[in-house]
């Protein structure tokens, strides 16, 4: 049976287009064959999105010590129509930050707690200047998500 595995991110720059076409890369690994993977910025994401998934990436950058505009309206819009249904949804993060991500990843957290979603690892944060190697860490976090749906594991 093909599970559903949604991408929600944030990419306003060149970089952040990088990390999200990274995730999708590693959630379409060739040895990970019964995922369907659907990308989406947040403001065309919704409820809708979130009930026909199987698990949820989330990306966002970090502005002014929080989640991008976008993927709070994301939540705003969200939340209340599938906080009942989509309890223990897997899901990952990452948060592309040009300081400490610390705002971010606490004001993710706290929404995602309140959805009583199951964190599958830790929030991943790119901190500080931009490197390259952000990029196979997040194409290893999407492939991590994808693999561990399709197995079973979450």
């Amino acid at each position: 049976m093909t599970k559903r595995l949604l991408i929600v991110a944030h990419a306003p720059s060149p970089n952040t287009l990088k990390l999200r076409d990274a995730a999708r890369r590693g959630a379409c690994h060739p040895a990970i064959e019964d995922i369907e993977v659907r990308v989406k910025a947040p403001l065309e994401a919704g409820p809708e999105d979130i009930r026909s998934c199987d698990a949820i990436l989330l990306g966002t950058t970090e502005n002014l010590g929080y989640m991008s505009g976008a993927l709070k309206d994301f939540f705003d819009r969200s939340y209340y129509p599938i906080l009942e249904e989509k309890q223990g949804l897997p899901c990952a993060l990452y948060v592309r930050a040009g300081h400490d991500g610390t705002g971010t990843r606490r004001a993710v957290e706290s929404i995602v707690t309140g959805l009583r979603w199951h964190w599958v690892q830790a929030p991943l944060i790119l901190r500080s200047e931009w490197r390259e190697d952000f990029v196979g860490q997040v194409e290893e976090l999407g492939m991590y998500l994808a693999a561990g749906l399709d197995s079973g594991i979450f």
